[in-house]
C-alpha cells in the first residue's frame, strides 16, 4: 500500500511546447508496474488551453470545476463543467482546456504504451479556439 499525502508532490507549470496560457500540473498518481495508468489535476486559467494531442490508449477526464472546452479533430467544441466525463479514444486527436471567461479544472488519466502517454502535434490558435 502507499498513500500520497495532500501537498506532498509539488506542483508544476503547464510547458509552453504543451499548452497556451497559465496551466498548473498537480501529480496524483504515477503507473506503478505492471499498471500503465497515471493521474493528474490539470488547472487551466481562463483561455488557456492544451495544443492538440493524442494517447495511444486513450485518455479519460473527469472535470471538477469550473467550465471548460473540448474538441475532436473534425468535431464542434463542445462545453464541459463539473462532473462531466470525457473519453478520447486511442489515437484521437484532440484538445482541451477552460473557457475563455472561466477556470477549469480536470483529473486527466492515461495511460502509456510502451512509455509513451502523449503525442504532441501544433497548438491551438486563438481562431480554432474562438471558432464557436
Amino acid at each position: 500500500m502507499e498513500i500520497k499525502r495532500s501537498g506532498s508532490q509539488p506542483s508544476a507549470k503547464g510547458p509552453a511546447d504543451w499548452f497556451t496560457g497559465t496551466v498548473r500540473i498537480d501529480p496524483l498518481f504515477g503507473a506503478n508496474a505492471p499498471a500503465r495508468a497515471a493521474g493528474n489535476a490539470v488547472t487551466f486559467e481562463p483561455g488557456a488551453r492544451t495544443a492538440w494531442h493524442t494517447h495511444p490508449l486513450g485518455q479519460t477526464l473527469i472535470v471538477t470545476f469550473g467550465c471548460g472546452l473540448v474538441q475532436r479533430e473534425a468535431g464542434a467544441i463542445e462545453e464541459i463543467r463539473p462532473g462531466d466525463i470525457v473519453w478520447f479514444e486511442p489515437g484521437e486527436k484532440h484538445w482541451h482546456g477552460a473557457s475563455p471567461t472561466t477556470a477549469m479544472q480536470h483529473i486527466a488519466i492515461n495511460e502509456a504504451l510502451d512509455g509513451k502517454a502523449v503525442d504532441w502535434m501544433e497548438k491551438v490558435s486563438d481562431e480554432q479556439y474562438n471558432h464557436r
